[in-house]
């Protein structure tokens, strides 16, 4: 799977000093499952059990191919930093031992290099990743530009993803079964109350609402709704450059084309998409 931008440094440029144990020349050394503990601040919640099932499958064909990361902690035990899908894969498939990787981390080291790790492999969904990024700020007073510079992300990414945690529960529970997307869940933050949310989210899983229509249905739940004209009649090759600078943008963009010039209209519904069009054009 391919990683995400930002993140080719991989986990070494998280472990300032942290070598890896020397029983192996290669600096992975076999060690016994039953002394690996699971790391509580691991941010990936949600493993499925087909998809773990099939990696257990492979293990026992061809064993563990990327050694697990963990730390040695105390009474010859050790705490699992990366790796949480492959060790329970591994325990699946019946294996005594494991290959590891050992290094000496910190509190804050553990939740950072199980956050990269994770993030690397596209693994978490966006939930997982908002209470990951709570723990940074609330655990260990990092700011969201902090995070942003540890994970090579934008601040607003960042921010704007810690923001789905204020969602009511019936919302984040749509975004985990994948029922919502994240556009429409940022949409539904629009709405201050629970009550609101909720009885937002049920009109659009009943009427399976598209991004634009939730963002117009807050709209007019906060009164905002304007009379629609009716827009003149634009040509294919217009379109086709509306659908690449929306694309480009991420946000809705629209062009009025004429003989002499026009205008193109960029659309933003919030503070922090204002700022990401900034970060962009500027």
């Amino acid at each position: 799977m391919p990683q995400r931008s930002g993140l080719g440094k991989g986990l070494d440029s998280l472990i300032p000093g942290g070598e890896p144990a020397t029983i192996a020349a290669s600096g992975v050394t076999q060690l016994r499952i039953d002394l690996i503990e699971h790391n509580p601040r691991q941010p990936r919640q949600d493993i499925h059990a087909e998809q773990l099932t099939e990696l257990a499958d492979s293990i026992r064909e061809h064993g563990v191919i990327q050694p697990l990361i963990v730390a040695a902690g105390e009474a010859g035990r050790y705490m699992l930093i990366a790796g949480e899908r492959r060790l329970q894969a591994a325990r699946q498939a019946g294996l005594r031992t494991v290959p590891v990787i050992v290094r000496g981390a910190s509190a804050r080291e553990f939740l950072e290099l199980a956050l990269v790790e994770n993030i690397q492999r596209a693994d978490l969904n966006a939930l997982e990743e908002a209470e990951a990024y709570r723990h940074l700020v609330e655990d260990f007073d990092l700011s969201h530009e902090a995070i942003a510079k540890r994970l090579g992300k934008s601040r607003v990414a960042i921010t704007n993803t810690l923001r789905l945690l204020a969602l009511a529960d019936g919302a984040r529970q749509a975004l985990i079964d994948g029922a919502l997307t994240e556009g429409h869940a940022r949409a539904l933050l629009g709405i201050a109350t629970v009550k609101g949310q909720e009885a937002a989210l049920r009109t659009i899983l009943k009427h399976s609402l598209t991004v634009r229509q939730t963002e117009d249905l807050v709209r007019r739940l906060h009164g905002q709704s304007r009379p629609r004209r009716r827009r003149p009649a634009v040509s294919a090759d217009v379109r086709d450059i509306e659908k690449r600078l929306q694309s480009s943008l991420g946000t809705k963009v629209s062009l009025r084309h004429g003989k002499r010039g026009g205008t193109m209209t960029i659309h933003y519904y919030s503070d922090e998409e204002l700022d990401a069009l900034l970060e962009k054009l500027l």
